[in-house]
């Protein structure tokens, strides 16, 4: 391998040590790495700006602002409460419904923001029942990962992905993830029932004061509501039909975003960009140069002869090994960087003769979003809650997550195992 090789490899691993211990901000890390691969000619600028993928970026900030200013109108906490009213107040089945109104909103929503807007109604339904909030917490992150994993656009590895390989379109992610996505949420639920029914008992006039709480009070702002609502919609169907439109994903979301900006007014541009996570599009940045530095040297192209060594090219074998080390990868490391290595390696291996790589991007997808459930670490998700957890007073330990994730995130590897092979290997 030539010097220029072993130097990407060199700033790569770095960087990842650096983005693993946390010592300094991912972004800054990502950001400076991408930096230093133009810096010290790994990567040409110009082939850096090529390795961007702006259509992930166009999709992300889009889905922000949308996301972003319908937050504003209350209709999230509206749900919340309103659910956990039409259980009856009891705790055990609030657990349930708020993990299922995670998924679900997780599927169409990214995940990261689903959870930032579930755990304020979270904190005030315990307070008002007077347990904890942790189990309610790890059910939510685990059903945010595991609903984020069935649409294009609910978690940030299929974004990727979906983006990476024009074929995969919107309606291809539901047709083969959106199935599996449900039964393993079916399949985790009991457990959070067996785990935490005990720990989250409450008086029945506790629960009686659940009834007692009024939706409408958060709905501030009606009519904003239906304009944002219609607009979500329409960027919803937008996704089902752009392959079909020939448009890009990211061009129907930054579509949605400023035609609600439009309908909305002025006043609310600025806050809107204020909502975007500029600090997560800037992490991607840094990231795609990052991996330019490993695809422009070659270094993709030897991973993929080595995995192709391993696996005979065979599509079986290698959809099985890139399920289960997307897996076990995606639950220690963030399964960003790790997506962002993964696809131009699949990429490589088509280009080698791998005839059917379909089974390998559904492989990768289930495996990164699904092991992102394993730690504390795994998604970004996770560590957004950790963090609201603590600065309430109700910290989340990386052991105490591990114990009850690490488990069922390995059970939901092997049903997605088995579907895989099941449904395209058979």
């Amino acid at each position: 391998m030539e010097q220029q090789a072993w130097l990407a490899i060199g700033i790569f691993l770095v960087i990842y040590g650096l983005i693993i211990s946390e010592k300094i901000h991912r972004t800054i890390v990502a950001m400076i790495g991408g930096l230093l691969m133009v810096a010290f000619g790994v990567v040409s600028q110009e082939s850096a700006l090529h390795h961007i993928d702006f259509n992930t970026l166009g999709l992300l900030i889009g889905m922000m602002i949308i996301v972003g200013i319908t937050a504003e109108t209350g209709i999230f906490k509206y749900v919340a409460i309103w659910s956990a009213k039409k259980v009856g107040g009891h705790p055990v089945r609030i657990l349930i419904v708020l993990s299922i109104v995670t998924a679900v909103s997780s599927a169409f929503l990214d995940n990261v923001t689903t959870v930032l807007l579930m755990a304020p109604v979270t904190f005030s339904i315990t307070r008002q029942l007077r347990v904890t909030p942790i189990p309610f917490l790890i059910s939510q992150i685990m059903a945010s990962n595991i609903g984020g994993t069935a649409t294009l656009i609910g978690d940030p590895p299929n974004i990727m992905i979906g983006s990476a390989v024009k074929e995969l379109t919107f309606m291809a992610f539901i047709n083969n993830l959106s199935l599996i996505s449900f039964i393993i949420l079916l399949a985790t639920l009991p457990f959070f029932v067996l785990l935490y029914r005990k720990q989250i008992q409450t008086t029945e006039e506790l629960r009686l004061s659940v009834l007692e709480l009024d939706e409408k009070v958060e709905i501030t702002n009606p009519l904003l509501m239906k304009k944002c609502l219609a607009v979500l919609g329409l960027t919803i169907f937008g996704f089902f039909i752009h392959q079909l439109v020939h448009l890009e994903s990211a061009t129907v979301a930054l579509a949605g975003a400023f035609l609600l900006l439009l309908i909305t007014g002025e006043h609310y541009l600025e806050e809107a960009f204020q909502k975007v996570e500029w600090t997560t599009i800037f992490f991607f940045i840094g990231l795609f140069v990052l991996v330019a530095g490993l695809v422009d040297t070659g270094v993709i192209a030897t991973l993929a002869k080595h995995a192709m060594s391993i696996t005979g090219g065979d599509v079986a074998k290698s959809s099985i090994l890139i399920l289960w080390l997307s897996a076990i990868a995606s639950a220690f490391l963030d399964n960003i960087p790790f997506v962002a290595t993964m696809i131009p390696m699949i990429q490589e291996m088509g280009a080698m003769g791998v005839d059917n790589l379909e089974p390998l991007w559904w492989s990768l997808a289930l495996g990164a979003c699904l092991g992102g459930n394993g730690t504390l670490i795994g998604a970004s998700a996770n560590l957004i809650v950790a963090g609201i957890a603590a600065r309430e007073g109700h910290p989340i330990t990386f052991m105490s997550f591990l114990k009850v994730a690490f488990p069922l995130m390995l059970m939901s590897i092997v049903i997605a195992n088995l579907y895989i092979y099941l449904r395209y290997l058979l």
